[in-house]
């Protein structure tokens, strides 16, 4: 027989909950669930909920909070206050919840679930509202502006604001220990006014025992690789890079407003502006220092600055668009992004990013582009000689320029790029006849390899170009316009080309299918990690992924592992200090970046006691 159930109406449905919810041992279970609940913040009379947390509750929560929203058609509110007293539900309105730090209440509605009664109260026009700190509480951690509400808070406590000596629950009372400490807000973040503090600059100044970070990275890129390459350091500290430059035959010398003020501001073929920018609180002063440093440039400039790496609770207090710390000085810190922005604009410029917060700008476009090509040039090595032929033997110092010429660049020159041009045709007539020589003792499938290599290696860079100002054609060097006349037929061909292969990146099934099938790399159930070794013996495609994340933030200079993410669009560079000695080394940094909001995430973990390790880290070679 089927079983009958009755049909309840919606009305005998709400007495049926009010006879169910408020026996005593119900009511008590409400309580227990209020004060064992993770959401939320609970005081000793109540929990407060955002009404956005509700489905996460508890079921009995929910249920008996639907019951008082039924009993009162409450719409919409801000908070829910679960009172523990007594089955009291209070529904508070916070129209300003996001935008203001301490929003002000404007109107309750109060259930009375043991009576039914409904009591409304409209504040809107209170001469000293009601207002709430500590917001993140209210909320769930994947709560949009959580982290926000959290670092303001964070704050406040370290300033004492939220002492529990003081009387803060309303605007006026609030507002006046703000007075006295004479703070403000702007939007979440506390502000002080400029004439209160006397910024002391010089203190930001580090005593090194090596050159700075930029200066590593400038010598590695070859910036000073030139003979006549001269360097300034504008706004140099201690000194330090321009000594040790001057210790290794270098024409280095340096300035700087505290500990250099009688040196010359002079002309140099580099100039370097080391975490100036960042520490200059007056913006038209540090707009005006980086036009001086450009226009001491003759080739490039290093701009570097502080880039926001989770820890904005260095300083306390916003002092106009950047923060005091601790030692009375003033850091800007920048989003990677706003600080290339800031350099391109005020020096109407295109800076490539070189690491975190590290820019080289160039003055020459052409060199820019070189630049930027260079970067992007994998590693060949010349065929080797399979057979002995006795014309090879006899010009092979003639020859010797043709292959190298061709392993550099997978194609034959055209006039005037080879140096010993001349001899070569007087010998052989043209260079395609002189290479059918070097074909009689190398391989061709070798010689086809580099090709290849080299053809992807220009797709590579101009299809991360697309994220910038792609260059015209002429900003282009003679040796890059070869290689797309011969490789592609045209620009126009290969930008074509290169955009297709950009977007195919969208398809991460594709991104997963290369990591699994990769001959490099441990592969991982969402990701391939790899040696930055063997970064260039990846598909073209991944390397163009990689490159994305490359482009816009620099790696991460100590990092010596990569992880390509295929669940997500992510790249993560990691830093093994022993990956060389230990065979279980162990993770020091890690910078994730997120390409879909392009963002990114630092992270320590030289304090924890058990760091990650790495195992079988020969598969990443």
């Amino acid at each position: 027989d089927l079983i009958h159930v009755p049909i309840i109406s919606h009305q005998k449905e709400v007495v049926y909950m009010s006879e169910l919810f408020m026996n005593n041992d119900r009511f008590q279970a409400i309580v227990a669930s209020c004060q064992t609940s993770t959401i939320g913040k609970l005081l000793p009379k109540a929990l407060y909920v955002h009404q956005t947390t509700l489905s996460s509750l508890p079921t009995l929560l929910q249920a008996y909070e639907r019951q008082a929203r039924e009993i009162a058609a409450i719409a919409n509110a801000t908070l829910i206050k679960f009172n523990t007293e007594k089955p009291q539900i209070s529904y508070l309105s916070y129209p300003d919840f996001d935008s203001d730090p301490h929003p002000a209440l404007s109107a309750s509605v109060i259930v009375d679930l043991e009576r039914e009664t409904v009591t409304r109260r409209d504040y809107s026009s209170a001469n000293n509202h009601f207002i709430l700190h500590r917001k993140e509480t209210f909320v769930t951690p994947d709560y949009p502006r959580y982290e926000e509400f959290a670092h303001l808070t964070r704050l406040e406590v370290a300033l004492g604001l939220l002492d529990k000596s003081q009387a803060i629950g309303t605007r006026r009372q609030w507002e006046s220990l703000l007075a006295q400490q004479r703070l403000a807000f702007v939007g979440h973040t506390l502000t002080c006014p400029l004439p209160v503090f006397e910024v002391e600059r010089h203190k930001a100044a580090l005593t090194r025992s090596h050159l700075s970070r930029p200066m590593r990275l400038a010598l590695e890129a070859g910036l000073l690789a030139t003979e006549a390459a001269s360097f300034f350091d504008y706004g140099c500290g201690y000194g330090k890079d321009f000594q040790y430059l001057a210790e290794q035959g270098y024409d280095s010398s340096g300035w700087d407003p505290y500990y250099y003020p009688d040196a010359p501001k002079q002309p140099a073929a580099v100039v370097n502006l080391g975490y100036v920018i960042n520490v200059i609180e007056n913006q038209q002063e540090r707009r005006q220092v980086l036009l001086e440093a450009w226009e001491l440039t003759r080739r490039v400039l290093i701009v570097a600055a502080q880039v926001l790496i989770d820890d904005r609770d260095r300083g306390l207090v916003v002092y106009g668009d950047g923060v005091i710390t601790s030692r009375n000085t003033f850091q800007k810190y920048y989003e990677q992004e706003e600080l290339k922005t800031y350099i391109d604009q005020v020096l109407n410029v295109d800076a490539i990013p070189a690491g975190l917060g590290i820019y080289f700008v160039f003055r020459d476009a052409v060199q820019a582009e070189s630049f930027r090509v260079s970067r992007f040039h994998s590693s060949a090595k010349t065929p080797r000689i399979l057979a002995k032929i006795r014309r090879f033997e006899d010009y092979e110092s003639l020859l010797l320029p043709l292959m190298e010429f061709m392993t550099e660049r997978g194609r034959l020159p055209l006039k005037g790029e080879l140096v010993n041009e001349a001899e070569l045709k007087a010998e052989f007539g043209t260079f395609r006849r002189a290479f059918q020589t070097v074909l009689q003792v190398t391989s061709a499938e070798d010689w086809d390899a580099i090709t290849v290599k080299r053809q992807q290696d220009i797709l590579l860079y101009i299809a991360l170009s697309h994220f910038d100002r792609r260059p015209q054609l002429r900003e282009l060097s003679p040796e890059v316009k070869g290689d797309i006349k011969r490789f592609f037929g045209g620009y126009q061909q290969a930008c074509f080309l290169a955009d297709m292969m950009l977007l195919s990146l969208r398809d991460l099934n594709n991104i997963a299918s290369l990591c699994r099938c990769s001959p490099v790399g441990k592969k991982l159930k969402n990701s391939l990690l790899i040696h930055i070794s063997a970064i260039n013996s990846l598909e073209t495609l991944l390397r163009l992924y990689e490159g994305c994340a490359n482009r816009t933030f620099g790696r991460l200079e100590e990092a010596n592992v990569i992880q390509l993410f295929f669940d997500r669009p992510k790249i993560s560079y990691l830093c093994f200090p022993d990956f060389d000695t230990n065979p279980l080394p162990r993770l020091k940094i890690s910078m994730s970046i997120y390409l879909g909001d392009v963002t990114f995430k630092y992270r320590d973990f030289s304090t924890l006691a058990e760091p990650p390790i790495l195992k079988n880290k020969k598969k990443l070679l």
